[in-house]
C-alpha cells in the first residue's frame, strides 16, 4: 500500500470512527467440544506411516520432508485431503478466496461428502470483502468453521470492520498466526504458507517464496493437541454464532468475481455440491494446479526420520485478561535454541526486527565466533514495507557485529534451484527457517520480530537432523548467491552488493525501491515502535 493511499484511509477511518457505534461480540456462545482422531493407526494414512517407519527409528522419531516447491506444497495438501478417511484439521492465519483455494475447497467438500469431519480454524483479521466467501464452507454438512479472536461488525470491507473495532485496538493487534494442516491425525503440514494463489506460485503479480515441512509420526499428535487447544478455547467462535445462514450466503457478493464453488454455496442451495461434478468455467490455471496435485503420490515421498519437538504459543497469549508472562513464547524458545549455537547460524525471516534481547544474543554469539547469516526482504520485495522500518534501524549495528545480511531481490531469476517462485518473476520472501550448526532446523510460522514474540501466536517444529539441515541449507544458499543483495558497511554507509549478472545503478539507496517507499522509510523510521512493525 503506498503512502498516499494509507494516509487517505486513516483520515477517512478517523472520521468514520467518530461517527460509528461500537459493535460487540455475542455472549453465551455454544462451542461443542471436539478432539482429534483418537485412533489414527486404523486409517490408511495411519497405516502408511507405520509402514514407512524404518526399523532403526526410535519410538519418538517422526518422518519429515521439506516442501520448498510451491507446486509440491499445494499438491501435498490436495493429496492429504483426498487420502483422509476420518478427519481434517486446518488452522490458518489467512485463507484467500481465489481459484487456488477454490480447488482446495472443492476437495474439502468432496471429503465431507464421503464422511470426513472437517474443522477449519481461521484467524478473523482477513475475513472481510471477497475473502469472506471462505466462511461459506460452514454451510456444508460435516464442515465446521470457527474464527479465532474475531472482530465485531460488517465484513463488507476490511477498512470498515477495522474502523468498527478501533475502540479495541489491542484486539486488532493480537492475531493467531499458526499454520497447521492435519489429515487423520497421522500426517501434517506446517510452515510459513497461508492458503492462496500467491503462496503456491500462481499469483499474476508478485508471489511469495516460502517453505513448509510435511510431518508423519508422533509429532503429528502434538500438532493435533495444539489444534484442539485453540479450537476449544473461548476465543474461538463458530461462524454460525457470528452470522446467520442468510448472511453467510450473502458474504462477498459484489466485492469481486467469485470462485465457482463458493458462488454455488452462496446461491441459496441447500444441497452439498456434487463432488464428482467439476465446477463450471474452471480457469486454465486451476486445471494446471489440479494436474500437478494429482501427480503427487504419497507412497513415493521419501521421509527423513528424526527426533523433533513442537514449539507453540498458548492460545491464551491473545487474551489480554490472561497472564502469560510465565509461559515462554515460541520466539523465546527459538532464541534459547540459537543461544546454543557453536559454529553457524542461518536465519531466514521475511520480517526481521530483532529488538534489544535478540541483539544482545547475537552479540554474545559473535563474541564466541559463531557465524550468523540472515536472509530477509529488501524494501522493494517486502509486501509490508512498514515492517521494513523496524529492521532498517538495526542494520548498521548488525553489520558492525559482523553478521552477514542478505536482502531478497524483488525480481528473481526465472527459476532458482532452491527458494523459487513459479508463475511470476516478482517475489517476496515469506519463509521462516533457522538452521543451526548443520544439525538442527526450525520450520514454522514465526518471524523474528517483536510482533511474533509479543502479540501473535505461532507454531514451529524443531527437528534434529543433519540430513534435513543440509537440505535446507542447500535450498537457501542459491538465493544468497544469486537472488539477494549482500549488505556491507563502508564509512558508516550501507552498500548493497548485487549478485553476479545483475546490473545495479551507482548509489547508496535502497535498490529497486521507489522514491515513495524510501520516503516512507525516512518518515516513519524515527517514530514507529518496534512492536507495531
Amino acid at each position: 500500500m503506498n503512502l498516499a493511499r494509507m494516509r487517505r484511509l486513516w483520515i477517512a477511518g478517523l472520521a468514520l470512527a467518530m461517527l460509528a457505534g461500537c459493535s460487540s461480540l455475542p455472549r453465551d456462545v455454544e462451542r461443542p467440544v471436539s478432539h482429534a482422531l483418537s485412533q489414527p493407526q486404523q486409517t490408511k494414512l495411519g497405516q502408511w506411516v507405520q509402514e514407512r517407519r524404518p526399523a532403526t527409528a526410535r519410538s519418538r522419531d517422526s518422518g519429515f520432508q521439506l516442501l520448498g516447491s510451491p507446486e509440491t506444497a499445494f499438491a501435498s495438501r490436495i493429496a492429504l485431503i483426498e487420502a483422509a478417511q476420518k478427519t481434517l484439521d486446518i488452522q490458518y492465519y489467512a485463507i484467500h478466496a481465489d481459484a487456488t483455494t477454490d480447488e482446495l475447497a472443492t476437495a474439502l467438500v468432496a471429503a465431507a461428502a464421503r464422511g470426513v469431519r472437517v474443522r477449519i480454524l481461521l484467524d478473523d483479521l482477513n475475513t472481510a470483502g471477497s475473502n469472506a466467501q471462505v466462511l461459506k464452507l460452514a454451510l456444508v454438512p460435516r464442515i465446521e468453521v470457527r474464527l479465532f479472536n474475531p472482530l465485531p461488525g460488517s465484513r463488507q470491507s476490511q477498512m470498515l470492520r477495522l474502523l468498527d473495532a478501533l475502540h479495541d485496538f489491542e484486539r486488532i493487534q493480537r492475531r493467531m498466526h499458526n499454520k497447521i494442516f492435519v489429515a487423520d491425525n497421522s500426517v501434517a503440514i506446517t510452515g510459513g504458507r497461508n492458503l492462496g494463489e500467491t503462496y503456491f506460485g500462481r499469483g499474476t503479480g508478485s508471489n511469495f517464496v516460502d517453505i513448509d515441512v510435511l510431518a508423519a509420526g508422533p509429532v503429528v499428535g502434538d500438532l493435533s493437541r495444539s489444534f484442539d487447544a485453540y479450537w476449544n478455547n473461548p476465543l474461538s467462535y463458530p461462524v454460525q454464532s457470528l452470522k446467520t445462514r442468510e448472511e453467510l450466503q450473502a458474504l462477498g457478493q459484489g466485492t469481486a468475481p467469485q470462485p465457482a464453488l463458493l458462488s454455488a454455496l452462496g446461491s441459496g442451495q441447500d444441497d452439498t455440491p456434487d463432488p464428482d461434478t467439476p465446477p463450471a468455467d474452471t480457469p486454465a490455471e486451476r486445471k494446471v494446479v489440479a494436474e500437478v496435485a494429482r501427480s503427487l503420490d504419497l507412497r513415493q515421498l521419501k521421509l527423513t526420520w528424526a527426533p523433533a519437538l513442537m514449539m507453540v504459543d498458548t492460545p491464551d497469549k491473545l487474551d489480554p485478561e490472561h497472564d502469560t508472562s510465565q509461559e515462554p513464547t515460541t520466539v523465546e524458545g527459538l532464541m534459547g535454541l540459537m543461544g546454543r549455537a557453536q559454529g553457524d547460524l542461518l536465519i531466514v525471516s521475511p520480517y526481521f526486527v530483532p529488538g534489544e534481547d535478540m541483539m544482545a544474543l547475537f552479540e554474545r554469539l559473535r563474541q564466541r565466533g559463531v557465524r550468523i547469516r540472515v536472509l530477509t526482504n529488501s524494501l522493494a520485495s517486502n509486501d509490508a514495507p512498514v515492517a521494513h522500518v523496524g529492521y532498517a534501524r538495526y542494520r548498521k549495528a548488525l553489520l558492525r557485529m559482523g553478521i552477514e545480511l542478505y536482502e531478497m531481490r524483488a525480481e528473481q531469476p526465472t527459476r532458482l534451484r532452491g527458494l523459487g517462485s513459479s508463475g511470476s518473476q516478482m517475489t517476496s520472501l515469506h519463509a521462516k527457517l533457522v538452521v543451526m550448526d548443520g544439525q538442527v532446523i526450525v520450520v514454522g510460522s514465526m518471524n523474528l520480530d517483536l510482533r511474533s514474540h509479543l502479540q501473535n501466536t505461532e507454531v514451529a517444529l524443531l527437528i534434529r537432523s543433519r540430513q534435513l539441515a543440509a537440505q535446507a541449507t542447500a535450498t537457501i544458499e542459491p538465493t544468497l548467491s544469486s537472488g539477494a543483495y549482500r549488505l556491507t558497511l563502508d564509512d558508516n554507509r550501507i552498500h548493497w552488493q548485487a549478485p553476479p549478472g545483475v546490473t545495479q545503478p551507482e548509489g547508496w539507496g535502497e535498490p529497486d525501491a521507489s522514491a515513495p517507499l524510501q520516503l516512507l522509510l525516512k518518515i516513519i523510521g524515527p517514530l514507529a515502535p518496534d512492536e507495531l512493525l
